[in-house]
């Protein structure tokens, strides 16, 4: 593929883009200077990469040309320099690449997860407190905020159910991957004989909604509140804060009861409502086009099974990719790139050969 006029293409458009954000009146909407800056920022790299791309391009065909030379000296610099060359050109040449796939605009968004307990009763519960750790761990160490917004301990610990919110740049556009079924099998601590159970957590991640996504009429949906339980101080038993939130048409149920203040807990469960509603409406539209999609990573179905831990191998496998790993342990603790670039690598590659040629 010739890049040249693809990534003349991406220096056109940054400065169309550059001379508009110059431009006070373009900050009289704040939503659309909102989505001029993501534009910049995307393309600034791009361009970047575009140029150094060209550059390593005509250094590995001046260094080519040396091989002709019958210098023996020049000869072998020139195959040094290819040898170094090389895997750069691929690299750069990768990025330009995937930058001619269009970003899905709920990329940039802040996400809401849920993890709820599946099978194997009490060693789910205690899987689905595990996931939300690593999860927890991954998100600090790339600077993202995560805020608990419901949750349900289980009796011997863990959660039956926890909700939480991720905030930070490019949320989405690496946990998306994470809806389905998660598959664990372990010695439980209460297994008096050693045997491996196998138990599972359903995971289900979805953009944050905003309201001009899903339009919501208040004649359609019933609040209630009531007293939170569980550990919080006397404040969480003794006030009306939690608040439960029950869509009519579509039968859903949100509570969130994390925050003392009923106003910040009916916010959040608008906020987990909305982003229901958005993913029910994107499935549907999705499932129009099952047919073109069959090579894609996953479908995200919170029934599909996707990745299985096996604690006594130290060992993770992704089942869309049959990619396996071995290093369990750092994985449980967050290192979940060695994971998720895979993934990213490969939904690219299956939208750029969809792309109109």
């Amino acid at each position: 593929m010739d890049l040249k006029p693809h990534i003349e293409k991406f220096r056109n458009r940054f400065a169309e883009v550059e001379a508009q954000l110059s431009d006070p009146k373009a900050f009289d909407n704040p939503q659309k200077a909102q989505e001029l800056s993501r534009e910049y920022a995307r393309l600034k790299e791009l361009v970047a990469s575009g140029e150094a791309y060209l550059k390593v391009v005509s250094e590995l065909a001046e260094n080519r040309a040396l091989l002709n030379s019958g210098d023996g000296e020049m000869i072998a610099l020139a195959k040094e320099e290819i040898v170094r060359l090389e895997p750069e050109e691929q690299k750069l040449s990768q990025q330009v690449r995937f930058g001619l796939v269009p970003p899905a605009p709920t990329d940039s968004r802040n996400t809401i997860i849920e993890i709820r307990a599946g099978a194997g009763g009490s060693e789910s519960a205690l899987f689905a407190a595990d996931l939300y750790r690593m999860y927890s761990r991954y998100c600090e160490a790339h600077g993202w905020k995560a805020e608990t917004l419901d949750s349900s301990p289980s009796d011997l610990g863990g959660f039956k159910e926890i909700i939480f919110q991720v905030s930070g740049q490019d949320v989405f556009k690496r946990l998306k991957y994470e809806s389905g079924v998660h598959r664990v099998q372990r010695v439980p601590a209460t297994e008096a004989q050693g045997r491996i159970h196998t138990s599972t957590c359903t995971v289900a991640v979805m953009p944050e909604a905003e309201e001009v996504d899903v339009q919501i009429n208040p004649d359609e949906i019933e609040v209630n509140v009531c007293r939170a339980s569980g550990k919080g101080g006397q404040g969480v038993n003794t006030t009306d804060s939690a608040v439960q939130i029950i869509h009519k048409p579509t039968g859903m149920i949100v509570r969130c009861a994390d925050q003392r203040s009923q106003q910040k807990n009916k916010i959040q469960a608008m906020t987990v409502l909305r982003s229901r509603l958005l993913e029910r409406k994107v499935a549907e539209e999705d499932a129009k086009y099952a047919a073109f999609r069959k090579d894609q990573v996953g479908t995200g179905e919170r029934s599909e099974k996707i990745r299985t831990y096996n604690f006594p191998q130290n060992r993770v496998t992704d089942h869309r990719l049959e990619l396996t790993l071995y290093n369990l342990a750092n994985f449980i603790e967050g290192d979940l790139d060695p994971m998720f670039d895979p993934l990213m690598h490969h939904d690219m590659e299956q939208k750029l050969a969809a792309l109109p040629t």
